[in-house]
């Protein structure tokens, strides 16, 4: 009852020093990563609270571990093409065309596994994390955008500026081609200013509705004209002529505003710092702030001037962060079920399209969010549909890109040697397991149980897979795959 009181009176207390331990440690790395193995756990274990936030939140100078695809560049061939284009005959478009598609496809399941990659192997989980959540946050689909190469340069935007500043951040989003062309700002003059761009800056972005009026968005829409899009150089541009000189008046205030004005005015707002840190709060804890943690968390960012990287040392420091209510009982989003699997399995993701067809049919496919609003988080996860391709993604990931040899359910021949080759494609087992796992259920259950939960299985739970390994002993590698296929099913790995 003390502890409860406590978070009530000063939500963002420290955590105290004694409750570190490996699971406080394993619920960082989950929620300001994406996990990892029981090893790298005390490595962060070992570090204290302080410096293992200071590691996650110290990555300015991440390397390059993930080469970017050869066409991440500007293609200055671009004007010619559009113009041979206009030249070529309909046949010829139609080909060029579906040429076009085709490299299109390409590159972007490219781009896809590209940043899946990164998030395996990245010394700096949370710039990843970070990225993914603003990719949510300023949702924005290549289904209508139609170039990858706007897409990883968005992608890199939020990678940049994700923990800094969030005038500079919304700022640059703001003028980026992706979301000009996603929002249809690109084309927006005095004559014909786009209201629904002003809308969605302020509703979605900033502020959350009822936030503004109507007037709002109609006189920031005329702020926005002249911000375009030059199709042919693949930047940003201003375009004086298109811009209503007028006064405006947006948000109580008059006069002759620029884009640039009207986002400083917005995030001036006394709702707005309330708004964008409790859709974070949200984000890496897995329920929204209750009233009294709202206000504190708001405060906060207002403390820092705004800027995100402090206000995420804060929180990742919190009492509140690490409350019982909170380890453990977010739903996993299908992008960190992936990478979170395939770290914690310590192997490698599946092949390009595979990894994609996987997180399209749990329901998060990288690069093409379902609306505007981005994805519905947490519960909203786990359909029919969307579990079963988990408990098929986990058979996928545990035996492999082809499918075990050795039916699971085939018992052993009495007196015969346990089965512990590598089956191929299947976990490397040898690499994590000890010599008790193969002939002690309990020991097996035990290693188990901390490097898929990073804690102990409910009773029951543990009862039947106790009972099942029980049953198999000598144990071989074909029975071990079982079970932890069998665990990855379960509504608890679901969780982190």
């Amino acid at each position: 009852m003390a502890h409860e009181m406590r978070l009530t009176t000063d939500m963002l207390i420290s955590l105290p020093r004694p409750r570190w331990g490996f699971s406080t440690a394993a619920h960082l790395l989950n929620r300001a990563g994406f996990g990892g193995s029981p090893s790298e756990i005390r490595q962060i274990e070992a570090l204290g609270m302080d410096e293992a936030v200071e590691r996650l939140l110290a990555y300015d100078d991440n390397p390059v571990l993930t080469e970017t695809p050869d066409w991440t560049k500007p293609d200055f061939d671009r004007a010619a093409e559009r113009q041979a284009f206009r030249k070529a005959t309909p046949a010829e478009r139609k080909e060029l065309q579906k040429t076009q598609r085709r490299s299109e496809r390409e590159r972007m399941t490219e781009l896809r596994q590209w940043w899946l990659n990164r998030m395996m192997s990245t010394p700096h989980p949370l710039q990843e994390k970070l990225t993914l959540f603003w990719h949510g946050h300023f949702a924005t689909s290549v289904q209508k955008v139609k170039d990858a190469y706007l897409m990883w340069q968005q992608n890199n935007l939020f990678r940049r500026n994700g923990s800094g500043d969030w005038f500079t951040l919304l700022s640059a989003v703001s003028k980026d081609p992706a979301m000009l062309v996603w929002l249809d700002q690109g084309q927006s003059q005095k004559e014909n200013p786009n209201e629904n761009f002003a809308r969605e800056v302020m509703e979605l972005f900033t502020l959350g509705e009822g936030q503004y009026s109507e007037q709002d968005v109609t006189e920031a829409a005329r702020s926005f004209t002249g911000w375009a899009y030059d199709r042919a150089e693949q930047r940003f541009v201003i375009r004086p002529r298109w811009h209503d000189v007028g006064i405006k008046t947006v948000l109580g205030k008059s006069g002759n505003w620029s884009g640039n004005d009207v986002l400083k005015m917005i995030i001036e707002q006394p709702m707005a710092p309330r708004f964008i840190t409790q859709k974070l709060w949200t984000y890496f804890v897995g329920h929204p702030p209750s009233e009294e943690l709202g206000e504190a968390l708001s405060k906060e960012f207002v403390r820092h001037k705004q800027q995100f990287r402090p206000w995420l040392r804060t929180v990742f420091r919190s009492e509140a962060f690490y409350a019982s209510s909170v380890m453990r009982q977010q739903v996993k989003s299908p992008v960190f079920w992936l990478v979170n699997s395939a770290r914690i399995l310590q192997r490698k993701l599946p092949p390009n399209e595979a990894s994609n067809n996987l997180l399209r049919l749990m329901g998060q496919e990288l690069f093409a969010p379902p609306n505007v609003k981005g994805w519905d988080e947490g519960l909203a996860w786990i359909t029919t549909n969307n579990l079963l391709a988990r408990y098929n993604s986990a058979e996928y990931l545990v035996s492999g890109e082809n499918p075990l040899r050795i039916p699971a359910g085939k018992a052993q021949k009495k007196g015969s040697p346990p089965r512990r080759l590598p089956l191929t494609g299947a976990v490397q087992l040898d690499s994590w397991l000890e010599e008790e796992d193969w002939v002690d259920a309990e020991h097996l259950l035990n290693t188990l149980e901390i490097r898929l939960f990073q804690t102990k299985l409910r009773e029951k739970q543990r009862a039947s897979v106790r009972e099942y390994l029980a049953s198999r002993l000598p144990l071989d590698t074909v029975d071990i795959l079982h079970a932890i296929r069998l665990l990855m099913s379960t509504p608890d790995f679901q969780l982190t």
